[in-house]
């Protein structure tokens, strides 16, 4: 059975505007359907804000509607993905997912492939599948998709090898790599080290993997297939 988390409508007028972003991900409580947030605003300090349309009822599982929103958290320095909790006006409302990286002074969000969007378990008791990546969801639209820092030459110089692996792969064109996980092709986490220069995948099942590579100024997510 699912989690329950009270989601209600919010009523708001019949504006469209054309900044828009799209989410699909968190199956379990959302099931398998695309949100389109668009941009209602900018915050005080000049970030901009994203609210799911129609914000007046959109079905999601079996948890009634779903409203949406994409803010800047100020006092923690990060974005936050949120879900009204029933009183219709995101006073308190329930925290899915938060950045832990790519939070710099551009006022649109970052994607899930230069960000790191956490699960907030406290509030989604962990249905959400861990961190939202490539494997597991979708974010994009008005997002960031380069980091401060990357150039495009120095992207075209990352790459993994042997690809595909048997025992272990050695990644080359990162040189701040500080933790490396593995995600399985449906988005769970398999593994987690801090081994950066040589990771054995030697007990991974045969199959396709999402490898994401930690660094200071971005995370990087390249694929590899296990023999």
């Amino acid at each position: 059975m699912k989690k329950i988390i009270f989601l209600t409508t919010l009523f708001v007028g019949a504006s469209m505007f054309s900044q828009t972003i799209n989410f699909k991900g968190c199956y379990n409580l959302f099931d398998n359907q695309t949100y389109t947030f668009n941009k209602t605003g900018n915050d005080v300090t000049g970030k901009s804000i994203y609210m799911t349309t129609p914000i007046d009822g959109q079905p999601c599982g079996g948890l009634g509607s779903c409203e949406f929103k994409i803010q800047w958290n100020a006092t923690n320095s990060r974005w936050d993905f949120l879900a009204d909790s029933g009183n219709g006006d995101f006073v308190n409302p329930y925290l899915i997912y938060y950045t832990t990286t790519a939070n710099s002074s551009e006022i649109n969000p970052p994607n899930i492939t230069i960000g790191t969007w956490v699960e907030n378990i406290a509030d989604t008791f962990g249905d959400c599948g861990g961190t939202l990546t490539n494997a597991n969801g979708i974010l994009t639209g008005d997002v960031r998709s380069t980091s401060l820092g990357i150039n495009e030459k120095e992207l075209s110089q990352i790459a993994i090898y042997p690809n595909p692996a048997v025992d272990f792969i050695v990644i080359s064109g990162i040189k701040d790599a500080r933790a490396v996980r593995i995600y399985s092709i449906d988005g769970k986490l398999v593994s987690n080290s801090k081994e950066v220069k040589k990771i054995d995948v030697s007990k991974l099942t045969p199959g396709m993997y999402l490898l994401e590579v930690e660094s200071p100024s971005a995370n990087h997510r390249l694929k590899f297939i296990k023999k």
